[in-house]
């Protein structure tokens, strides 16, 4: 089924994420979200986000207003950062979908914690959580020490943080 409500039932399974892997390796920012909820005021926000390998996630943290966020991973792999106020690592996560091997499935992340993540595989599906409601003017605070998406310096930024081993 792809992603059809029924008695206010979402059943969704491989015809969606089939659907979303091949619209996120088309896409320009190489990751598409698919929202459960039904509008920006909605709270909480459910969503998948579907990422290809080589897209960017600008660090970032939701602090004003404060919001945690939630991550589990249903297929493929991602490395998760957390950084300082300066911009150095604090923790490197490795999250794995179940057929990956990889022992950690999921994240949780508190108001105003610095964090992004990088795909180190073709696709990575990842469950998110989070408070609504949704506005850009303030859902994010971008990290003032790294680059921004779409910036020429992020290939580099991201080879950066694939290499990191702590």
């Amino acid at each position: 089924m792809v992603g059809k409500e029924k008695n206010g039932v979402q059943v969704f399974g491989k015809d969606l994420i089939t659907k979303l892997s091949s619209q996120a390796l088309g896409a320009a920012r190489k990751r598409v979200n698919y929202n459960f909820h039904s509008s920006m005021a909605d709270n909480p926000h459910r969503f998948l986000n579907v990422m290809a390998q080589g897209t960017f996630v600008s660090p970032h943290r939701h602090l004003r207003p404060p919001k945690s966020e939630s991550f589990v991973l249903l297929a493929g792999q991602v490395v998760f950062f957390v950084f300082d106020d300066e911009g150095r690592i604090l923790q490197r996560v490795e999250l794995g979908g179940a057929e990956s091997g990889v022992g950690d499935v999921g994240i949780d992340i508190a108001p105003g914690v610095w964090h992004s993540l990088a795909v180190r595989s073709e696709i990575a599906v990842c469950f998110e959580v989070k408070p609504g409601p949704y506005r850009p003017e303030d859902d994010k605070e971008f990290a003032p020490w790294a680059p921004r998406e779409n910036d020429e310096a992020c290939s580099a930024y991201l080879q950066k943080l694939l290499d990191y081993d702590g």
